[in-house]
């Protein structure tokens, strides 16, 4: 289980051992990190063999990922082969809802834990056949804390905000939005009937990461999927171009 979030036996102490409890909790922070770098460049040697586009999606809960899955890959199926692993605590809702698409999906349920880790994606991925494959999704646990941690082998994480947040999600979390190459502002209909203010949620997103890039789009409305479907086309041609 994750330290960072305290869904570990993590407590403050106010008394003499506090320094080497401290040191023992960072020991093990590493040490665990450590693993998960590991396996997670097995993961990504293993992707690459494919020339597999691996996208690793966060965000809290609600923004939208799984909606935005489900009109992507009935969108784009017949482009290209899909596979989604769904992590999520506990219920198999969210796969079924991908299987409902015609693409295959696993779902990993994690528990009490916050997050997917590499070790769960390695086992999650031997349930699909990758050779056919283009892109795999990885729909992360809604979460915007440790997710940012932990490697999984995948060449972009996308991080997704709904217009229904607030505009400051960027820099509560700016770990998470760091982290994130394309970052995906999700639910803009409902821009009129809300107080959400996009250009600055923009510069905020710009203020803790210059390097992503933005895009704003609805999976409802359909307006800007075009743009996200573009991102994908350039992506899954890089593999392919890849000796």
């Amino acid at each position: 289980m994750c330290l960072d979030c305290g869904c570990a036996e993590r407590t403050e102490h106010h008394h003499h051992h506090d320094h080497d409890h401290d040191t023992r909790t960072i020991r093990v922070e590493e040490d665990l990190l450590a693993k998960n770098d590991r396996l997670a460049a097995g993961n990504r040697a293993r992707f690459a063999a494919h020339r597999l586009l691996v996208l690793n999606l966060v965000s809290s809960p609600g923004s939208g990922k799984t909606s935005i899955l489900e009109r992507s890959l009935r969108d784009l199926s017949g482009e290209f082969g899909f596979a989604v692993l769904e992590g999520d605590q506990q219920t198999a809702n969210d796969a079924d809802r991908i299987a409902a698409t015609g693409v295959p999906a696993h779902q990993i349920n994690t528990g009490a834990g916050c997050h997917l880790d590499a070790h769960m994606v390695g086992h999650g991925v031997d349930h699909f056949d990758l050779a056919p494959l283009d892109i795999l999704m990885i729909e992360n646990v809604g979460n915007l804390v440790c997710p940012a941690s932990f490697d999984l082998g995948e060449d972009h994480k996308v991080a997704v905000l709904s217009v229904t947040e607030g505009e400051d999600k960027p820099l509560k979390y700016p770990h998470m939005f760091r982290a994130a190459d394309l970052v995906l502002i999700n639910k803009i209909d409902l821009l009129p009937y809300l107080d959400f203010d996009l250009e600055k949620c923009r510069d905020m997103a710009r203020h803790v990461n210059p390097d992503a890039k933005i895009l704003e789009l609805s999976c409802k409305s359909g307006e800007g999927m075009d743009a996200w479907y573009a991102w994908l086309r350039a992506g899954v041609d890089g593999k392919r171009k890849q000796a």
